[in-house]
């Protein structure tokens, strides 16, 4: 009887594919439970987009994208938007610890200072994406250790002359602290030794041109 029951099986094509489907559902079914959970952060972080308006204030022009706290959902995140080479002149991306605003007068922000990296016109094409990945890696991967506290978020500025890329810290006053983020920053991005990165309080940033502003601190 047996025997007559294993070869109708083999007989029955319906019956086959009937088989197969069960043992696809028990293949479903053992999947290791480490692919379902997803891995949080240390941190909560959001992401924000600028968009140039000359026809708005700049805080109107400002908006929150979404925030986030685990690995996947950050690359969730990362792979649906625009990679920042690909942003018009004008625009910003800016990635900060949630419930900071990306602006020098949110108080998480206003003691402190920024890391500047500039960018020439061709380095758009060669470099920028990947400075900006591996910056925001830094970020939710707490790279900087113990100075990670410090840490308020980063910002990508897209412009014609060309683009900038900052590390924003909470208190520029901690010198040993800063600058061992901006060696980590100048170490994960791969710069040259020869070339030098340079820290810049908001306060001065707030008073003078960009370009003239004083660097605190260089590496």
């Amino acid at each position: 009887m047996a025997s007559d029951q294993v070869e109708s099986r083999e007989s029955n094509p319906d019956m086959q594919v009937a088989l197969a489907g069960e043992e696809e559902e028990e293949e479903a079914t053992c999947v290791d439970p480490e692919l379902l959970v997803k891995h949080p952060l240390q941190n909560k972080w959001a992401l924000w987009f600028y968009k140039h308006d000359k026809n708005k204030d700049w805080v109107a022009n400002l908006k929150l994208i979404t925030a986030f706290d685990t690995v996947e959902d950050f690359w969730a995140l990362y792979n649906y938007v625009q990679p920042a080479s690909k942003l018009p002149s004008g625009c910003d991306y800016s990635m900060f610890k949630d419930g900071v605003e990306p602006k020098w007068e949110d108080d998480f922000n206003k003691a402190g200072g920024r890391w500047l990296i500039n960018l020439d016109k061709k380095q758009r094409h060669t470099d920028l994406d990947n400075f900006w990945l591996e910056t925001l890696l830094c970020l939710i991967g707490e790279a900087f250790e113990e100075a990670s506290d410090e840490i308020c978020g980063a910002v990508v500025n897209i412009r014609n002359k060309g683009d900038k890329l900052g590390l924003w810290t909470r208190t520029h006053t901690k010198g040993e602290a800063t600058i061992k983020i901006g060696r980590k920053l100048k170490e994960r991005l791969n710069v040259p030794h020869r070339l030098q990165i340079g820290y810049q309080v908001h306060n001065d940033t707030m008073s003078k041109a960009g370009s003239t502003t004083k660097t605190r601190y260089q590496v």
